[in-house]
């Protein structure tokens, strides 16, 4: 089990869960964060500084944002676990799932 970042992070990427994260497991992608799911220690540092209250527990997810548990997962498929997020900076790329969905916020 892991965090999950869930829709209100899209185009958001405010980035305070990323400066709590005592393990470094939150990464940056094209249109939202995501926490990878082997190096997560579950510590929940996380959750509480979202701004947009985009992180839940995977059992938490709400139903209708439970696309964004595949789609947290599938990010690292072909990444893998590099060992922390500052080793490889932003990743320019995005879950399938993320970059079909339309844009959000200001400035979209």
């Amino acid at each position: 089990m892991t965090y999950i970042i869930a829709e209100p992070c899209v185009d958001v990427l405010d980035k305070a869960c990323i400066e709590e994260c005592p393990v470094d497991c939150i990464y940056e992608g094209n249109r939202m964060l995501y926490i990878h799911p082997d190096e997560c220690v579950d510590c929940g540092a996380c959750e509480p500084v979202c701004p947009v209250e985009a992180i839940f527990y995977e059992d938490d997810v709400p139903d209708q944002w439970k696309n964004y548990t595949s789609a947290n997962y599938g990010f690292f498929e072909e990444l893998g676990s590099p060992g922390g997020a500052s080793k490889v900076g932003k990743i320019d790329k995005d879950d399938p799932f993320v970059a079909g969905q339309p844009p959000r916020g200001e400035g979209h």
